[in-house]
């Protein structure tokens, strides 16, 4: 996947928050809303869905974000994102630690609807995957996380990681301490997984 088309009002918002400027990271947080959602809402899993709300979730991230703002010193935006959505990805993964633990039964609940936010969701499901014409657009993002269901952990985590988070191939096997060929082989795995359950294929 190609890096995100550079934006000279992110890129500028990202030099003002690199240099301390807590407006300016707020206003990059909002920016990337969209994008952050829809990685959280794929990475969620059934467990997860069925105990707390995504939105939580993401407002946890923005929190940590926010509260650690004076830590951010690279005036690059893919460095932001990396430092965004491992932030997120590592939450999810102490939640469903969290949960695990308590050795509790869990039954799959449906996800709430985020009201005015499905065509924004949509948009970055398209990344990969290709629409339905004879489906709503609740329905299609419902075709899609269903399918995404039957990934494995470490699919979804390359999948999201790779056309959501836009990571690199490297800058994902440092970040699970694999090869980037290792990367290659489960990314193409799991678009082919699920282009398979979508009927893309």
């Amino acid at each position: 996947m190609a890096a995100p088309r550079e934006d000279p009002e992110i890129e500028a918002l990202t030099r003002a928050a690199a240099g301390g400027d807590a407006g300016a990271m707020a206003e990059l947080l909002e920016r990337h809303q969209d994008e952050l959602h829809a990685f959280v809402r794929l990475r969620y899993g059934g467990l997860l869905a069925g105990r707390e709300s995504s939105t939580a979730l993401e407002q946890s991230v923005c929190r940590e974000i926010l509260e650690r703002a004076d830590t951010f010193r690279h005036a690059d935006r893919a460095a932001f994102r990396r430092w965004l959505f491992v932030t997120a990805l590592r939450k999810i993964k102490n939640r469903h630690a969290y949960y695990l633990a308590e050795r509790r039964d869990v039954l799959r609940e449906a996800r709430p609807a985020d009201s005015g936010a499905e065509d924004a969701l949509m948009q970055h499901y398209r990344t990969f995957s290709t629409p339905s014409g004879a489906v709503s657009v609740r329905e299609e993002i419902e075709r899609v996380e269903a399918a995404f269901e039957h990934l494995t952990d470490e699919q979804r985590e390359v999948l999201t990681l790779a056309h959501l988070a836009g990571l690199s191939r490297k800058e994902i096997a440092e970040q699970l301490g694999k090869s980037e060929g290792a990367v290659r082989v489960t990314l193409h795995r799991a678009l082919a997984k699920l282009s398979s359950h979508l009927g893309d294929g």
